[in-house]
């Protein structure tokens, strides 16, 4: 079968200048010594994809992500390699690509199809689908500066998907927008899948790339580092997020012996080195006990920020006295991005004897669980506190720590997964 985009050795270097003054003088040739230092968007990314495959790329900021879209689809020039599209291509990439903010939203249809090469007698064929799917009524006439991010998403993503294209190109922009109008695209992006065209998707929701890819390829610092089934794609990605940047050893030897199952991290040494955290997390308590570390581990044992709400996985909490203390109470909660309290618990409220503290004692507190929420985004808070007589006592507060992303391949409503189990009969 031949290849839909065939991307062979395919190479970005950017030419970074400390000041305009240096660019100036090396264009104009007034210095036989270079001015510049060398930066490599993209280094020898090579890969296929083939009609009717969506696939998946995943990949932290600044991984090349968007400039590999950008070379594909044109707008970008590679500096060395090749890139072969066969087949009608459309693609929906950052807000105000191939749009002009002056025009109507009208104009700028037209204008979209002439760019994608067709007439206007073939756009007007084409222009009540469009108008129906972005469903935007009378804004259709004014002014696209006048749109909010949602509605130029709803206008670009209608565009790209009524003009009969062969292979579809997604940059990160279904983000945007309300969730019925979300969900209406990614029912059109399975039609097209079902169809036999071809999608290269570049998501930050790792749900979307478990749920709708059939590979995915992994990004990092301008290299295609790895490629395969999207869930074991997202595991390695899980680990590389929170790898440090400058540790490229690790990184390589995480791809190079890549195991689901058998790269466990070792919860002995320290957990929250390998957590992205929250700068702005609020603290306080008198510290007569203090949370002196603490980590999330997967269902895999990996410590990471990514659970999949269907997979049981860990909150553990360590904690060193520095007064006596009788049974104190250790707490976590998990709180939405409005704020909204959405679970938690504590060990009081489980009933659990957590026993007598002597200064010096250190105790590790493990909650295993797993929580059927929505795949979005959350935040952990973690508590230790208790009562000295009648006296509810705050010992160590961290608020708003670390944030969680869930993966949950199903869509629903609401903050839990029901976990339905739906039969259906003739009667």
């Amino acid at each position: 079968m031949k290849p839909s985009i065939v991307v062979q050795d395919l190479t970005k270097i950017y030419n970074l200048y400390n000041s305009p003054q240096d660019r100036l003088r090396e264009t104009l040739k007034m210095t036989r010594k270079s001015l510049h230092k060398e930066f490599y968007a993209l280094k020898h990314v090579s890969f296929d994809v083939f009609p009717g495959e969506t696939v998946g790329i995943i990949g932290k900021n600044g991984a090349g992500k968007s400039t590999l879209l950008k070379i594909i689809t044109g707008v970008l020039t590679q500096t060395s390699g090749s890139v072969q599209i066969n087949g009608r291509i459309s693609a929906l990439l950052e807000l105000g690509a191939g749009f002009n903010p002056e025009y109507t939203g009208l104009e700028n249809v037209y204008l979209n199809g002439t760019i994608l090469g067709y007439s206007r007698e073939e756009m007007d064929v084409r222009l009540q689908n469009i108008l129906d799917f972005a469903d935007i009524g009378e804004f259709i006439y004014q002014p696209v500066k006048s749109y909010s991010s949602g509605m130029f998403m709803r206008l670009a993503f209608s565009v790209a998907i009524n003009v009969d294209p062969e292979i579809l190109i997604i940059d990160e922009a279904l983000s945007v927008g309300d969730i019925l109008f979300q969900t209406k695209c990614f029912k059109k992006i399975q039609e097209f899948k079902e169809s036999g065209k071809t999608i290269l998707f570049v998501s930050h929701s790792l749900n979307n790339i478990i749920q709708y890819c059939d590979r995915c390829i992994v990004m990092n610092d301008g290299e295609k580092i790895a490629e395969g089934e999207s869930a074991p794609m997202v595991d390695l990605f899980k680990q590389i997020l929170t790898t440090p940047k400058d540790q490229k050893a690790q990184i390589t030897s995480l791809v190079n012996s890549y195991s689901v199952t058998s790269s466990t991290e070792d919860v002995t040494q320290t957990l929250k080195e390998h957590l992205i955290l929250n700068k702005d997390f609020l603290e306080y308590g008198s510290r007569e006990l203090e949370i002196v570390d603490f980590g999330i581990v997967d269902a895999f044992g990996h410590i990471s920020n990514i659970i999949d709400s269907k997979k049981s996985f860990q909150i553990i909490m360590r904690i060193r006295a520095f007064q006596e203390k009788k049974m104190p109470i250790f707490a976590f909660s998990i709180k939405d991005i409005h704020g909204v309290e959405v679970t938690g618990t504590n060990t009081m409220y489980n009933n659990i004897d957590t026993g007598h503290l002597m200064p010096g004692d250190c105790i590790e507190v493990a909650f295993s669980q797993s929580i059927p929420l929505p795949g979005n985004g959350y935040i952990l808070s973690l508590g230790c506190t208790g009562y000295e007589k009648e006296d509810f006592v705050v010992y160590h507060r961290l608020y708003d720590i670390a944030p969680i992303q869930t993966i949950n391949e199903k869509q629903m409503v609401g903050y839990f997964d029901p976990d339905s189990n739906i039969s259906l009969r003739k009667y």
